[in-house]
């Protein structure tokens, strides 16, 4: 029998006072009295179980931001975009203001019905995971098939940073040949640098000189990058997750050209839509590979860049440090085994930060958004690095 129970039995049937009752059963008399006035008027319904939950939550989401929510997942699905809850986290922060956690949206997307259960996949832990420590370090390309609104085949080839993510050159062809490869290629090299490696797999377009032990000689692409002094890496057969980064990327890319409508009837409609696309990929999504969900361009424009020649294993200048802008809006960096407190501004309180770091020259960038947010030469004589700005409050321009 519950104590409830118990209690007012023995104030109702026996008739003995609540203060007695009170003492004996080690509650408060308003419990008590509360117990009986309750019984009084709801009967035995009294003794059923009572919900703990609050009457009001003062910090619950509020409905504009959950209705925000299904607007997001249901717009980036319509496009073709990744629209999970770290992904609509991402959008809220950065273009809407409102901190959410991805735990609450998913909360909310299965209660509007937008969760499909999914099968349990190979867990992550399984897989050996590698990524090259700088932008060009490492360039990774393959192509892929693309069916046009008649029917007809083209092909999409990629090349994509390994350590940033970023497409450097997705372009659409009716056949993807050696010298396309290789003209590809050397239009990103023209626009982004000279990797020190590129890594593929083994299809005729970027490799011939595997073929018959060796003495099949190089194609285009591999006179190139014998011209060049880039590292040419293969990838084993029948291992496609060797170059899973841009087999990724063009999994996601085809998400996205399918959920188009119209569908593209010929090869320029294919790549303007590539285009935008690749802009969005680059520019505006936040990718959860990356530190803090920044954007590929975000770290790619911001890091030193490796070059042909680099070990790839030491070639990083310099150091890069992440941080967080700390109430006084500053951070902190260690030179010589002397600290040093870096003034940004308060304004960015809570902004996570990197530091890159080439001697006494400092870089401090926004690590989800790649803004420059301070550039200086450390005194190594001072604590304290100023801003240089007056006194006073900063406010946003």
């Amino acid at each position: 029998m519950s104590k409830a129970r118990l209690i007012i039995t023995a104030v109702i049937l026996e008739g003995r006072s609540q203060a007695k009752v009170a003492q004996e059963y080690g509650v408060s008399k308003g419990w008590v009295s509360k117990l009986v006035a309750r019984y009084r008027a709801e009967g035995a319904a009294a003794f059923e179980p009572r919900s703990r939950r609050p009457t009001t939550s003062p910090k619950a989401t509020s409905t504009d931001t959950v209705a925000l929510i299904v607007e997001l997942r249901e717009k980036l699905t319509t496009v073709g975009l990744d629209a999970g809850p770290h992904t609509i986290a991402w959008h809220l922060q950065q273009h809407h203001k409102i901190t959410v956690s991805p735990a609450t949206i998913s909360r909310y997307l299965k209660q509007a019905g937008l969760v499909a259960p999914a099968p349990k996949k190979r867990p992550r832990s399984s897989y050996i995971r590698f990524e090259a420590a700088m932008p060009n370090e490492c360039w990774q390309a393959d192509f892929t098939h693309y069916r046009l609104a008649d029917g007809s085949d083209t092909e999409i080839l990629t090349w994509l940073d390994d350590c940033t993510r970023y497409a450097l050159s997705v372009t659409a062809h009716e056949r993807v040949t050696g010298p396309i490869t290789q003209g590809t290629f050397r239009t990103a090299c023209e626009a982004h640098g000279v990797p020190a490696s590129t890594l593929t797999d083994n299809g005729l377009v970027f490799t011939t000189r595997l073929l018959a032990g060796g003495r099949g000689g190089k194609n285009a692409l591999e006179t190139e990058l014998a011209r060049l002094g880039v590292t040419q890496k293969n990838s084993r057969p029948n291992r496609p997750t060797t170059c899973g980064k841009v087999e990724r990327f063009q999994q996601t890319m085809k998400k996205h050209l399918a959920a188009q409508v119209p569908q593209p009837a010929t090869l320029d409609q294919l790549q303007a839509l590539i285009n935008a696309f690749t802009s969005e990929y680059n520019e505006r999504r936040p990718h959860r590979s990356l530190p803090h969900r920044a954007t590929p361009a975000a770290i790619y424009t911001t890091r030193p860049k490796a070059a042909p020649g680099d070990a790839c294993e030491t070639a990083e200048p310099g150091r890069i440090r992440t941080d967080t802008v700390d109430k006084a809006g500053s951070v902190t960096l260690r030179h010589n085994g002397k600290l040093h407190h870096i003034g940004i501004g308060r304004i960015h309180e809570g902004t996570r930060v990197l530091l890159i770091v080439e001697g006494l020259h400092i870089r401090v960038i926004n690590a989800a958004t790649g803004a420059l947010l301070r550039e200086l030469t450390l005194d190594p004589d001072r604590d304290y690095q100023p801003t240089g700005r007056p006194k006073g409050p900063t406010r946003p321009a």
